[in-house]
């Protein structure tokens, strides 16, 4: 009886399973913690030891790669194919990771790996060494299976070190080498699926802008009674600002603010109405007592389709026990702005300073400071390379793949940015693993689906690459 190419995949990965947990785990016992200077060491030496694991696997090329002004170490890696029509894949992950503790509520050592219950606990089994780890497993039952000295795609990896700390040297890194980094499709391994049994790809993230509102009204706390009714108050004016930040429809008021915006399609409306979507469940997970957003959209629209304004915190005047009757002389906003694909992180910044000028009366002083920016990302239902990341989905959990998309916000546009290719995610992580959190943990089974779908998904791309269904 002859082998199917999918059992002979399984095979080799089961057969290789014990080696490869174990060379997980070795890697989950460095505390490459990036937001710890007293740690940096350990980053590199996590840098070092992948870099070294990964030319064992046979990538004839892997480096660590220094960051400018004394950042963290990221690790490059190059495996050509030699077939000079196949596409150039990179794969993106982390392997800097977050604090833990004993201390902090974990069950066992945070960075002792312990195997229970078919799960391996330890701080970055999924948050991202796992799922950066299996694609050296999947690489090589690629191989195996398909009897190639080499990858049936020219197969980059980038595995940033600081990823975990705001990515600060990211950009700069990926610019420095945009040669090197060239690529037809970015892979993104740093992301999850909806739930173990409702296997899905994301295929795409919202954006972020964040900026500081400092307001100054009189040169110091006055008396309200004397002043009061009278002059403008800088705590008045933040409220009014707040208020004014959306209309009564809970659509952000900031003229210009939805210019460009890429509107969700019927189709993946309908896609996110099929998932099994527990809206009392997500509420209790939010501690939060009811929903409320932009009208006209869902809950799971909101958080991933839609862009938002969001107060993180406002402050100022006297906040202290028992009354103090003043104008006080300063108040202060802090404010994040979601955007989603369409959306440009410099216009959007021109409207919100223009915006927030428009608002203020004549007697108000304020400095408006922009901090952090993220460029959001997003890759269309019918894109032939997100069509094999599913299908090579599809293959390893032997049923339908959904697609979902992201609330939060990452690198992955800045690749796509810099790079100029469509960004896809391949993950196989779940809600419960826990990430950023105690007794973080990773599905081995599902981590063995991870390196299936892997092994797939190289000969899926050069195939539907090499047709030329790539437009």
């Amino acid at each position: 009886m002859t082998t199917s190419p999918d059992s002979a995949v399984r095979d080799f990965i089961a057969e290789h399973r014990p080696a490869f947990l174990d060379d997980l785990a070795d890697w989950l016992r460095i505390p490459s913690v990036s937001a710890d200077p007293g740690r940096a060491g350990e980053v590199r030496r996590s840098a070092e030891w992948l870099a070294g694991k990964l030319r064992a696997t046979g990538f004839p090329v892997a480096e660590v790669w220094e960051t400018e002004d004394g950042g963290l170490p990221a690790v490059f890696a190059e495996w050509p194919s030699g077939d000079p029509a196949a596409p150039t894949v990179l794969v993106y992950g982390h392997h800097d990771v977050q604090p833990a503790a004993l201390a902090d509520g974990w069950a066992t050592e945070p960075f002792e790996p312990v195997v229970k219950d078919g799960r391996m606990f330890a701080r970055g089994a999924a948050d991202d060494k796992g799922q950066v780890f299996f694609h050296t497993l999947g690489v090589r039952a690629h191989l195996a299976v398909t009897g190639r000295s080499a990858p049936a795609v020219n197969l980059k990896l980038l595995v940033e070190g600081e990823e975990e700390s705001g990515s600060p040297h990211f950009g700069a890194l990926i610019r420095a080498h945009a040669e090197r980094l060239a690529a037809d499709v970015v892979i993104i391994s740093d992301t999850g699926m909806w739930a173990e049994d409702t296997p899905t790809v994301c295929t795409g993230m919202r954006g972020m802008v964040e900026c500081q509102i400092d307001l100054a009204g009189p040169g110091q706390d006055i008396h309200s009674g004397s002043f009061g009714g009278a002059v403008p108050n800088p705590a008045t004016e933040a409220a009014r600002l707040v208020a004014a930040l959306h209309d009564a429809d809970r659509r952000v008021a900031i003229p210009g603010f939805y210019d460009g915006v890429v509107e969700l399609t019927a189709r993946e409306r309908e896609l996110f109405a099929e998932l099994p979507f527990d809206e009392s469940a997500w509420l209790s997970v939010a501690k939060s007592r009811a929903t409320l957003g932009e009208r006209g959209f869902t809950t799971l629209e909101r958080v991933w389709a839609r862009p938002t304004a969001e107060v993180n915190g406002i402050y100022g005047g006297y906040t202290g026990p028992g009354g103090k009757t003043i104008v006080p002389s300063a108040a202060h906003l802090k404010l994040s702005f979601r955007l989603v694909a369409g959306q440009d992180v410099e216009k959007t910044r021109q409207a919100v300073a223009a915006w927030v000028a428009a608002q203020l009366p004549a007697g108000i002083r304020h400095e408006l400071t922009f901090t952090g920016a993220t460029r959001p990302c997003l890759t269309p239902l019918d894109h032939p390379a997100l069509q094999s990341v599913a299908r090579a989905m599809g293959r390893a959990f032997e049923q339908e793949v959904r697609f979902t998309r992201e609330g939060g916000s990452g690198p992955a546009a800045d690749l796509q940015e810099v790079l100029d290719a469509p960004v896809l995610f391949l993950g196989i992580s779940v809600p419960s693993d826990g990430w950023h959190s105690v007794n973080e943990k990773v599905e081995l089974d599902l981590l063995a689906k991870g390196v299936e779908a892997s092994a797939y998904l190289w000969s899926d791309l050069a195939e539907h690459w090499n047709t030329g269904d790539r437009s």
